[in-house]
């Protein structure tokens, strides 16, 4: 540790903290992840084109040469100068750009992390297995993997769709971030199916923790209006006492997660189906909700306003999720003031505005729901009605 006296050394230049980065990111990436990097990297720093085996064949002709210099000069040489040593002897030095930090870990996160989801990939799931298995062998500690996914996922998605898939997907992967320690690890590793690698957890403690993951989960959806067969199911295996090599793990994890999958199998078919669930249009609005109940701030007495032309009122073909209390709005093109979404369906969507005049035969707004992008829509009026509180209550249908 320093003395307050001893004299404090130059600060690192600002592009030497970057290629110090670059080599501290490349050392935990495994070898096909590494190649896409270098390759993506030696493409944006000197506008050269390489295969991924040739960028990983220059990168460590790099290192082994900033070593040889160092050793011959006795004093640390700087990764630049070893670049631009191999890549100028190379002829492919010719426009070197630095590139930015952002730009960088943008590289990295999308060679690391799944798309949809922001958690780890398959990829590093393999490499952070294998050595935190070595690190549990050599300080002998527990290391427990957890093998989960979404109970009869396919049913829901090809019911409500794969936006609707998408959405539950990311909500699983919020749960699993929100649930775990900072030193435990959480990653997707394929369609609806996660992991997880539990540092020093023996079997009482994952169950837990993976008992306390299905019920934040079931929480997390009941705004969303979900079947309640839906939740996550999980299988785990501890080491040493389920085994001591990766493939062993996985697979009694594995086939725990599928015992556990025919257990709830069993148990769904002794409930009864309250209602039937809507089936899904054949071209419904790609970010809205089925419902399983109907809207409360409608009274049961309220028929739709017959739209123009038409000889009856038009009746709901699809049930509605409420999004009353939340921060959803819709922002209309033509006015500034926004109107609050209150409920949302594959057919329309209900707005609240504090006052408003008489909107014209269709309109366009931009939908803003929490957790979906902002959504730009063609709407109909169907019905409007005053509330009790004084506000304009408009029951709108989507134009396709």
């Amino acid at each position: 540790m320093p003395n307050p006296g001893d004299p404090v050394p130059p600060a690192m230049p600002a592009e030497e903290s970057f290629l110090e980065l670059l080599a501290e990111t490349l050392e935990s990436l495994d070898r096909n992840a590494r190649a896409q990097f270098l390759q993506r990297f030696f493409k944006t720093m000197a506008q050269i084109e390489l295969t991924d085996a040739a960028s990983l064949e220059y990168w460590e002709r790099i290192v082994r040469r900033r070593r040889e210099l160092s050793d011959s000069l006795e004093k640390p040489v700087s990764l630049r100068t070893a670049i631009v040593e191999v890549l100028a002897s190379s002829s492919h030095l010719r426009v070197p750009v630095l590139m930015e930090y952002e730009e960088l870990k943008k590289l990295q996160i999308n060679a690391a992390t799944d798309p949809l989801t922001g958690l780890y990939n398959r990829r590093l799931f393999e490499d952070h297995f294998e050595r935190e298995l070595n690190r549990a062998s050599r300080h002998n500690h527990h290391l427990t993997v957890v093998m989960l996914d979404l109970h009869q996922f396919k049913e829901v998605n090809d019911r409500y769709g794969h936006a609707r898939g998408d959405l539950l997907l990311r909500n699983a992967a919020a749960t699993l971030r929100k649930s775990l320690r900072t030193s435990d690890y959480a990653f997707r590793i394929g369609g609806d199916e996660f992991a997880l690698l539990l540092v020093q957890a023996d079997r009482v403690q994952a169950t837990t923790l993976a008992n306390r993951i299905r019920s934040n989960f079931a929480a997390s959806i009941q705004s969303l209006q979900m079947p309640s067969i839906l939740n996550l199911d999980y299988g785990l295996a501890v080491y040493p006492e389920d085994g001591d090599q990766k493939d062993i793990l996985f697979r009694v994890a594995d086939e725990r997660l599928y015992e556990m999958k025919h257990q709830q199998r069993e148990a769904d078919t002794t409930k009864a189906p309250a209602a039937t669930s809507p089936r899904r249009p054949a071209t419904p609005f790609t970010g809205g909700f089925p419902a399983s109940r109907p809207p409360a701030k409608i009274p049961p007495t309220v028929t739709a306003a017959p739209p123009a032309g038409s000889s009856g009122p038009e009746q709901r073909k699809w049930e509605r999720v409420q999004l009353a209390g939340t921060r959803a709005y819709a922002q209309l093109t033509d006015r500034d003031q926004p109107a609050r979404v209150i409920d949302l369906s594959y057919g329309g969507v209900g707005l609240e505005f504090d006052a408003t005049d008489d909107l014209t035969a269709t309109f366009e707004a931009v939908l803003h729901v929490p957790i979906l992008p902002p959504v730009r829509v063609s709407l109909k009026p169907i019905y409007q009605l005053s509330t009790p509180d004084g506000h304009k209550r408009v029951g709108c249908a989507f134009v396709t």
